[in-house]
């Protein structure tokens, strides 16, 4: 969990840099462009359009249309302060201005994303050299069975083994 005064860096820098992209493309400041940036930055992990969309018009009072939404969003992908990933299905959004760097874990069954803080990887990663390429961030997705799915399907086998054993008795 990020301190209120981290928080607050964070959210000036990314304001300074739409700003300043603002600016210099001579393109509008817009009081939606400024709540979007703030919700998203207000909110822990990963978003939905719609969870985005429901933030501002429940919590900040600051309804917008999904356009909009979208088109700020992609502005926002284009200035590097928002990445998009693509869940089982499910298109998620992350704030990712303090951590461009970091691993998911995917269950395959329900869908239930986790991040995963993992030294080794991210000292591999920095550590490999790509020929003609700089690196800047990276996202890596693990997929597998979460342990609350692997313990419903093998409650499921056990059950299904025992009905399996008592038909089998009563031939």
């Amino acid at each position: 969990m990020k301190t209120t005064e981290t928080k607050d860096n964070v959210r000036q820098a990314v304001e300074h840099i739409l700003d300043h992209y603002l600016e210099m493309n001579n393109h509008r400041k817009t009081p939606e462009r400024y709540a979007i940036l703030k919700a998203v930055y207000s909110i822990e992990g990963h978003f939905t359009l719609e969870e985005l969309g429901q933030k501002l018009a429940e919590d900040e009072k600051f309804p917008v249309s999904r356009a909009t939404l979208y088109n700020t969003l992609n502005l926002f992908m284009e200035l590097r302060l928002v990445i998009r990933h693509r869940f089982q299905g499910t298109t998620k959004y992350e704030a990712c201005y303090a951590d461009n760097s970091h691993c998911h874990q995917i269950c395959t069954v329900c869908g239930k994303v986790t991040e995963v803080k993992s030294p080794e990887i991210t000292k591999a990663i920095d550590e490999m050299h790509l020929k003609r390429f700089r690196k800047d961030g990276y996202s890596l997705y693990i997929y597998g069975i979460c342990s609350t799915c692997q313990g419903v399907m093998t409650r499921k086998s056990k059950k299904n083994k025992n009905n399996t054993l008592a038909n089998n008795e009563n031939w």
